[in-house]
């Protein structure tokens, strides 16, 4: 496993991003675990947090895109900070867009996207904290494409829980491959987080030990990629 990736898995614990527990997700599933993107609060960690993004994605999909577009709320500090940490670690100027909840209909800004617009021929990278069934895809794909005749290259989410995707039978991220005909990546997977930090410490101590270790495996039993 790449050495950043190792050092997001502890960072994501070290910040309270993710948790380990009972918990009841957004799809009515009750998952050990749990990453909330919205703990990345201090300067410091949203600095670290859009290298991250960028090394995943200068490493999955190179150099070639235009925009980086953050669906609101949460993808819209990952596509400003990820575009900031591109610009210093690969000398590359990205521009950043994002979604607006309700249209703005006034001042020189309105409209229904904030940033950089969507112009023809843009190749757009998107970023969101995490994917479980890849339902928020069905809202953010048309807006995108129907800003302008855009390419959308891939998406990049910072943990792939390795669920299966509302049709229960493919892996979420499969799923939106197969949808919308674009690449879907993520900084690491679930598979790598457990295999990191079973029996290792981290802040301390032992993160995931046998028990929680059993926990997440049934839970995969049921929800995981078969």
């Amino acid at each position: 496993m790449e050495q950043y990736k190792q050092e997001f898995i502890e960072f994501m614990v070290e910040s309270d991003v993710l948790k380990f527990g009972e918990f009841t997700l957004k799809s009515g599933r009750r998952s050990p675990f749990f990453m909330n993107a919205g703990a990345y609060v201090t300067g410091s960690m949203l600095k670290r947090l859009g290298e991250y993004y960028a090394k995943a994605i200068h490493n999955t999909y190179g150099d070639d895109f235009d925009v980086l577009f953050g669906p609101a709320y949460k993808g819209i500090p990952l596509a400003v900070v990820t575009a900031m940490a591109y610009s210093e670690l690969y000398g590359k100027e990205v521009r950043y867009c994002s979604d607006r909840k309700e249209e703005k209909d006034h001042g020189a800004d309105k409209g229904s996207f904030l940033g950089s617009s969507l112009k023809d021929g843009d190749r757009v990278v998107m970023v969101e904290d995490v994917t479980t069934s890849g339902k928020s895809m069905e809202e953010t794909v048309p807006k995108v494409r129907g800003a302008a005749d855009v390419e959308i290259v891939g998406l990049m989410v910072s943990l792939d829980r390795m669920e299966v995707g509302k049709g229960g039978r493919k892996p979420a991220l499969d799923e939106i491959r197969g949808l919308y005909g674009f690449g879907a990546g993520a900084i690491v997977t679930m598979e790598e987080v457990v295999r990191h930090l079973y029996n290792k410490e981290c802040r301390g101590k032992v993160v995931i030990d046998d028990t929680l270790k059993e926990a997440i495996d049934a839970y995969y039993e049921t929800y995981g990629v078969k």
